[in-house]
């Protein structure tokens, strides 16, 4: 076993290690430079939001391999206003209030498939003093999914369209502690 094998999850300061997280979403993702510019102010203007954390997934050498961030969520927020629409037309609009939003979940793809995404998760919502979280993510039947309904998430909302998103998203949600 190599120190590249062993992987822990702690504390993340996004702020300073922001370019190694897109670099892992972008890896991800397959996003362009401009993708990744317009991602990075994002994350810093997301990171003075009241009660946003991160936590990241180090190897042994120190490299980051996988992150995830969250926040209590506030209505007033650019993605609540967007998906309020589509939970309040199946009277579901309640998810908004007293949520944690995970805003995002990446793991390195060579380093999927070990628990890393749900420890990660489950680690970061196990802190929150939120009675449920919620998150969105691409609306097909994805590997992340799978994962999200593992863990106890529901569809709250379908085919959620984001501006500039190419692709449809699925609006989720489920009460914490999440199931293990």
């Amino acid at each position: 076993m190599t120190q590249d094998d062993v992987v822990t999850i702690g504390p993340l300061d996004l702020a300073e290690h922001v370019d190694e997280a897109l670099a892992v979403q972008a890896y991800a993702f397959g996003l362009s430079d401009d993708e990744i510019a317009v991602r990075r102010q994002i994350v810093l203007r997301h990171l003075t939001y009241p009660g946003a954390r991160a936590l990241g997934a180090h190897t042994g050498g120190g490299r980051l391999v996988g992150f995830v961030y969250g926040m209590p969520n506030d209505r007033a927020h650019w993605w609540s206003t967007v998906v309020e629409p589509y939970l309040r037309s199946r009277s579901l609009d309640g998810w908004l209030d007293d949520s944690f939003v995970i805003t995002e979940l990446h793991v390195h793809p060579r380093y999927q498939n070990r628990g890393i995404g749900r420890s990660l998760i489950t680690t970061i919502t196990d802190s929150a003093d939120e009675p449920r979280s919620i998150l969105s993510a691409i609306d097909f039947d994805s590997p992340a999914r799978g994962l999200y309904h593992s863990l106890g998430y529901e569809d709250l909302a379908r085919q959620v369209l984001f501006p500039s998103a190419p692709r449809p998203y699925a609006v989720m949600g489920a009460p914490l502690p999440l199931r293990r």
